[in-house]
């Protein structure tokens, strides 16, 4: 059975105003925490959950925009290390994902050489990069079911 943070919501912002917010300022916010029925995996399950249905809520504004993503490429680094932000962020953005063995700076670099032409192709540009993994969309009906909570969340704060 997938493990689920048991209706904990996290807002994971508060690094100030959030540009896909139109300049809002949200704050992070925990909901719906008991402590008698939940621990630390359900709080670190929930954040990463948040952090993952954050992304997806940009990318339907990028949808929105006629814009679909069939992969989405990242390091195997940072929150993609962790199982549970690979399955919740494929599972909830309906998107393949492949995580390549470097980091951040390695994609920003490449995206940088492909938007100075110093790539002629995305091919050439990861030509040298080792695929680690794939992670397959799973369980999409719950993650969708879970995002919509979090988004109704969102909607009332924004609100406010």
């Amino acid at each position: 059975m997938l493990l689920v943070s048991d209706g904990i919501i996290v807002l994971p912002f508060g690094n100030g105003a959030e540009r896909m917010l139109k300049n809002r300022m949200v704050n992070a916010h925990i909901e719906n925490i008991d402590f008698v029925r939940h621990d630390d995996a359900h709080l670190w399950r929930a954040t990463q959950e948040g952090i993952a249905f954050s992304f997806r809520y940009g990318l339907d504004i990028l949808r929105q925009n006629g814009i679909e993503p069939k992969v989405i490429r990242a390091g195997h680094a940072n929150l993609f290390l962790s199982p549970v932000f690979q399955q919740s962020f494929a599972g909830v953005t309906h998107v393949e994902v492949e995580l390549y063995d470097n980091d951040g700076s390695v994609g920003a670099a490449l995206g940088a050489g492909l938007g100075a032409a110093i790539f002629s192709t995305r091919k050439e540009a990861f030509a040298g990069l080792e695929k680690h993994a794939i992670i397959e969309p799973t369980h999409i009906a719950l993650y969708d079911e879970l995002y919509e909570k979090w988004k109704d969340s969102l909607n009332r704060k924004l609100l406010n």
